[in-house]
């Protein structure tokens, strides 16, 4: 296949499959057996902006310095070479290369990458395509196997069920470095954190109630907590193919929560794979993906990929300064009352340990931005299994599974100082939404949590006096005692000794809740 050119002739048969940041997928339709079951994987460009290609500089001066045990990686004379031994070299032997398809490099002609580009514009998620486009200078793609499908049981029409999901960060950092401005990082897990962010921009609609920390925990009950918080809110973490072909959750995008329709069309999706009745379909699917990720194990070696993060970003950040042989303008934003000593000494170690802070934290970078792919068939009496089996006890059903790693790309030096940018961004945020809320709660009239003396105050500086009788104030209190079995219509006294009673401190709120 290394010899395979791909011409402008050839773009029709691949189809849009999805996208992140940095690369498109597309899916083989055609006939060739050379690419069937096989995703092509093309790097993207900033729209109106340079694609950076250029021959012998795969890496930066810097770069070749951070990777210079690995001569092969700082040979590489482009992207797409470098991309794909950074994936053989130094994720695979971190993962297990039972879990990591390396792929392999094709050559492929600029009118076919405009083809492509032409024909998957109107599949792709509008904000997507006025960011980004297909990387027409590059000479070639990585052919990876698609795994949402197995190829031998896609030809004989076996029905084959793919989930793809975002794990995210697993841990809380403990870093000595996090300064007691952020300490909040050690306890509130980053995507969480995150969310609040991406909230306040409007890339969600809401909160997703996924925990990283649950699918991690390497406990049944935490792993199907987790997977049903997925389900519930997919935004772009949480994808589920049929034969290859997307059925629930978004396109390079994203969805919001999970409506009854969505849920009913999922439901029925799946009655050619999960023996249960209607209305139960997919509370045993999600128990099957919990269960083969308990057992499996994949994420336990994730995690420990991800925990080679020791430093957190506000360590890693100044390594990072002494490889780039400049003035660190983290130590220079810092009041010299909150420049400890702490991080001025990480200015006095030698390069090499600063190198090794930095490739660890661009290694677990990879690690947290990665996606899982968990594909299942239904075992068939007499067939001898070709890979892993899991059994699904609430349909009496074994499954045949394989469970990959994708999206393991190598993450640029140059990034650091926007990862610093962004940690500071999302604490920020997080940080000022908690107290917002905190304020918010201590403000209103009434509410389920406040306290009787907040809401006495509240009333008492409005527009309502101590001698008030039959008035609004006294209509409020009729709708809240009535809703709480009340007579909803009391006399007068009755409503002016209730009034009272709420003015003293004796009297509980009719929604207090105590």
């Amino acid at each position: 296949m290394e010899k395979v050119i791909l011409e402008e002739k050839d773009a029709v048969n691949w189809i849009y499959r999805g996208e992140g940041a940095a690369n498109l997928i597309l899916a083989y339709t055609g006939s060739s057996p050379a690419f069937i079951g096989k995703v092509l994987r093309i790097q993207k460009s900033q729209r109106n902006g340079k694609s950076g290609v250029k021959e012998g500089r795969a890496l930066t001066t810097h770069e070749r310095l951070l990777w210079r045990e690995n001569k092969e990686l700082t040979a590489s004379s482009n992207r797409e070479i470098l991309e794909q031994l950074y994936v053989k070299h130094v994720m695979s032997p971190l993962l297990g290369p039972k879990h990591v398809d390396v792929g392999i490099r094709v050559l492929v002609t600029k009118e076919f990458l405009k083809s492509v580009e032409k024909n998957v514009t109107c599949y792709r998620p509008a904000w997507r395509v006025h960011s980004s486009q297909v990387d027409v200078n590059r000479d070639s793609v990585l052919i990876l196997s698609d795994h949402s499908i197995f190829p031998d049981g896609n030809l004989k029409g076996e029905p084959c069920i793919t989930v793809e999901i975002k794990p995210k960060s697993g841990f809380l950092p403990i870093s000595r470095f996090i300064t007691e401005e952020n300490a909040v990082k050690r306890n509130v897990v980053r995507f969480r954190m995150h969310q609040a962010l991406k909230l306040h921009n409007q890339e969600i609609s809401e909160y997703s109630e996924y925990n990283p920390l649950d699918l991690f925990s390497g406990s049944r009950e935490g792993i199907q907590k987790a997977i049903e918080a997925l389900y519930a809110t997919p935004q772009n973490n949480f994808r589920v193919f049929l034969n290859g072909s997307i059925v629930f959750g978004g396109l390079g995008g994203g969805t919001n929560s999970t409506t009854v329709q969505v849920g009913e069309a999922f439901e029925d999706i799946l009655k050619n794979v999960i023996q249960a009745d209607n209305g139960q379909r997919t509370t045993s699917f999600l128990q099957l993906v919990a269960e083969t990720i308990y057992t499996s194990g994949a994420l336990e070696q994730l995690l420990e990929v991800q925990k080679l993060d020791t430093y957190d970003i506000e360590g890693a950040i100044h390594a990072y300064y002494n490889i780039i042989s400049q003035p660190c303008m983290v130590c220079r934003e810092l009041c010299k009352d909150k420049l400890s000593c702490r991080y001025t000494s990480l200015h006095s170690i030698p390069l090499d340990q600063s190198l090794k802070i930095v490739k660890d934290y661009l290694i677990a970078a990879t690690a947290k931005d990665c996606s899982l792919m968990i594909s299942f068939r239904p075992k068939e009496d007499g067939r001898l299994p070709s890979h892993n089996t899991v059994y699904l006890g609430s349909t009496n059903q074994a499954f045949e599974y394989k469970v990959y790693f994708i999206d393991l790309d190598l993450k640029p030096l140059k990034k650091m100082e926007a990862y610093y940018e962004l940690d500071k961004k999302i604490v920020s945020c997080y940080s000022q939404m908690v107290k917002t809320e905190h304020e918010t709660d201590k403000a209103v009239t009434i509410n389920s949590n406040g306290s009787v003396r907040d809401q006495r105050y509240a009333l008492e500086d409005g527009l309502f006096t101590e001698g008030c009788t039959v008035d609004i104030v006294f209509v409020f209190l009729l709708v809240l005692l009535g809703g709480k079995g009340f007579n909803p219509f009391p006399n007068c006294c009755t409503i002016h000794a209730t009034w009272t009673a709420i003015k003293s401190d004796n009297h509980v709120h009719p929604l207090s809740g105590v």
